[in-house]
């Protein structure tokens, strides 16, 4: 274990942080906020703190993947922790543990919030929460791991570790490439979108927050009704046609932007991903237009709430609490399946389910044919045995914390369907559930180890599970 280079690196990280809330403190300043100063002290303390600790870098700076999967899950844990202060701080959250909950939220992308008047916050908190969900969609340490030297076995590591999906690769020969062409690739789309939303209206505050939120996929309202609020048809389909775009496997944009478009639209996961979408739209759609009396605008709130669950953004602009069961299981299903692998989504990733259920197949074609060979293929590539034993340890671990989580969540003796949409929201940073944490409510009202509890599912989400229970591993912390 190279401790040396696991607190050079954490601090790397705690220093960009540091310099990161200098935004949300010129936001308090363009907008003569005091709240502003709170996040300027706390980046400074921050920066200094990050900068004694990466201060000396160390000899041997090669990370192996033990050091990968440790750097990713402490990251996140630490920039939280430290994400949290300023919403703690300024007294607009004057619980820790709620700004310790709704930072996490914000940085795994999943937000779930348990704010009861949004409106109320300043302009500082409300860019914070919204820029954490940028920050955190391409991942804390890619953006990181774009200004590293790139090393053999170094870098990747990182990038295996915190890109969420079962299979990740370069897209081109240096990982610091890879990370810079992602990181353009996803501010190109952002500041579109944030022009497409001008273009129809909306303030520039509003545009660049709400696509903050829509980039990262992370659903951070900046309005108690969230995009409802707003009741414009535009901007709910400008919002539901980005947020299916960063569900999309970002290799799938690379592709195009080099023109590659055949490439591009071979891609397996991306038509399993816009199939699903599309029927659970057309089953929705017909299932509530009894309710809004008009198929187009049943049309209209069916797409942007599958759009919205299945790439586990988590905006609303109607409360589908109230929709027909029917309706209501197929969103939940859909927070279990998530999007694209190496895109911005949660969930368990379009390409796992399928390969998961490629792989079941098969087995009942090897029970009936025994002697027979059944080689499965997923984009045109055969599936190595050693990806299959990943999926199903990913999936045996899923359930067990899913199983565990709910199990202390029920302590608190609320209904069964708020505690298991509670569980499967956060695990699957989607972020909105039923009932008591519904598109309407918050998580406001359960306890502080429930927080805590979902903090953690959050966190496990995001890192798709391994790198935070790797923590807990004795073999990991060895010399």
């Amino acid at each position: 274990m190279n401790k040396h280079v696991i607190r050079y690196t954490l601090g790397k990280m705690i220093r960009i942080e540091g310099l990161l809330m200098l935004l949300p403190a010129l936001v308090g300043l363009i907008y003569r906020e005091k709240t502003g100063f709170v996040y300027l002290g706390t980046g400074l303390v921050i920066f200094i703190l990050g900068h004694f600790l990466g201060k000396n870098k160390p000899k041997k700076d090669t990370i192996y993947p033990r050091e990968g999967f440790l750097i990713v899950a402490l990251s996140w844990l630490v920039l939280s922790f430290f994400g949290a202060f300023p919403f703690y701080l300024t007294g607009e959250m004057p619980h820790f543990i709620d700004a310790f909950f709704e930072i996490v939220s914000g940085f795994t992308t999943t937000g779930s919030s348990i704010l009861t008047n949004i409106e109320s916050l300043s302009h500082s908190a409300l860019f914070w929460r919204s820029f954490s969900h940028w920050i955190g969609g391409m991942g804390i340490l890619v953006f990181v791991v774009a200004f590293l030297r790139d090393a053999p076995g170094t870098t990747m590591n990182i990038l295996k570790a915190e890109m969420p999906g079962p299979i990740v690769g370069k897209l081109v020969s240096k990982t610091t490439d890879t990370t810079r062409l992602l990181y353009i690739i996803y501010s190109f789309m952002t500041i579109l979108q944030v022009i497409l939303l001008m273009l129809g209206g909306m303030s520039l505050f509003d545009s660049l927050l709400n696509s903050f939120g829509t980039a990262g996929t992370g659903g951070f309202a900046i309005k108690n009704a969230s995009i409802a609020a707003y009741n414009n048809a535009y901007y709910d389909g400008v919002i539901t046609v980005f947020m299916i775009l960063f569900g999309i496997n970002f290799n799938v944009f690379y592709l195009m932007a080099i023109r590659k478009f055949k490439e591009a639209f071979k891609c397996e996961e991306m038509r399993w991903y816009l199939l699903i979408i599309a029927v659970s739209v057309g089953l929705i759609t017909i299932n509530i237009t009894s309710m809004y009396h008009s198929v187009v605008k049943a049309f209209r709130f069916a797409s942007f709430q599958v759009a919205s669950i299945i790439t586990t953004t988590g905006y609303a602009t109607a409360d589908f609490d109230k929709w027909p069961l029917f309706s209501k299981t197929i969103l939940v299903l859909l927070m279990f399946v998530g999007a694209c692998a190496g895109s911005t989504g949660g969930g368990m990733k379009v390409s796992r389910i399928v390969i998961y259920i490629k792989n079941a197949f098969a087995e009942m074609k090897h029970l009936v044919h025994p002697h027979s060979i059944h080689s499965i293929r997923f984009e045109n590539k055969p599936i190595h045995s050693s990806m299959i034993n990943n999926i199903h340890t990913y999936m045996v671990l899923y359930f067990m914390i899913f199983c565990s989580s709910l199990l202390i969540i029920a302590m608190q003796n609320i209904d069964f369907t708020s505690a298991f949409t509670a569980v499967a929201t956060c695990l699957n940073n989607v972020g909105p559930g039923l009932n008591l944490v519904g598109p309407t409510s918050n998580f406001s009202s359960l306890s502080d180890l429930s927080k805590l509890v979902l903090s953690f599912d959050m966190l496990a989400g995001r890192l798709e599970i391994f790198p935070m229970l790797m923590i807990f591993s004795k073999t990991l912390w060895k010399r």
